[in-house]
């Protein structure tokens, strides 16, 4: 495997866990084209390693990311700032479609596009400090990329009013309303995460990597039709050879034995 060098962002491996890091901290990680271009390239590069089983996404310095660096969108023409907008979404598509699940741990501000960054993600870790906010309306450009995915992960009321009024939002107020799974204190944000991440990478891959997509693809089809997608995935799913163990093990009273 060739190793990609970066200047953006951190890549590291520990154990089953792949750690991406933006690492713009001059910036609070705002996203400019180079950074993005290397976020997905390492997105790229973990689902393809066989070694890692669960991903987990951070900031460095003091905020998880800032949304778009607007000084370089203040230098573009309409259709480069097309290809730049298109740059974070094609992210966020790639996490969705993913085997590998991708957990966000989130600390300082995580603000338009890093909102929609983090929303995106499968999982949110925050720490107390963690304040999410989507501003658009106070500068004149509505957040409209970042509600795609904040309005899945909040629901419709609670996504308008963040979107409508650009409140600053609290690690608190976002676990209650669904943007974010667990709260911790400051100094647990990166332990808590990557004990979530070990977590799962503990599990089934073959599950996971059968699972996950299909968890997203159902949000585009009717009821009746992601009840039968879901049938026919099931019983595929149930030849392979993780579910002969799994269901092995739990008749001989054993811990499963995962090939990873």
């Amino acid at each position: 495997m060739i190793k990609m060098e970066y200047k953006n962002l951190i890549m590291k491996r520990k154990e089953h866990v792949g750690i991406i890091t933006m690492n713009r901290p001059y910036t609070l990680n705002a996203l400019n084209s180079d950074l993005m271009s290397e976020m997905l390239t390492a997105f790229e590069e973990l689902e393809d390693d066989e070694r890692i089983g669960v991903i987990v996404l951070m900031g460095a310095g003091k905020s998880f990311c800032t949304g778009h660096d607007l000084k370089e969108l203040a230098t573009l023409s309409p259709l480069d700032r097309r290809k730049v907008f298109g740059r974070s979404v094609k992210i966020w598509e790639y996490i969705a479609r993913m085997t590998k699940p991708v957990i966000a741990a989130v600390h300082g501000y995580a603000t338009a596009a890093g909102c929609g960054m983090a929303a995106a993600c499968d999982l949110v870790i925050a720490s107390e400090d963690a304040k999410f906010q989507t501003p658009g309306v106070d500068i004149g450009v509505f957040c409209i990329t970042p509600m795609v995915p904040l309005s899945r992960s909040v629901g419709m009321k609670r996504s308008v009013e963040m979107l409508f009024t650009g409140d600053i939002i609290s690690a608190k107020e976002a676990e209650k309303i669904g943007l974010v799974n667990k709260v911790v204190s400051n100094d647990k944000l990166m332990d808590s995460a990557l004990d979530l991440a070990e977590r799962i990478s503990e599990k089934s891959w073959a599950a996971l990597h059968i699972g996950k997509p299909a968890f997203y693809s159902i949000f585009d089809m009717d009821y009746i039709h992601a009840l039968e997608y879901a049938r026919d995935l099931i019983t595929l799913a149930s030849t392979s050879e993780e579910t002969v163990e799994g269901i092995t093990a739990i008749l001989e009273k054993r811990a499963p034995r995962w090939k990873h």
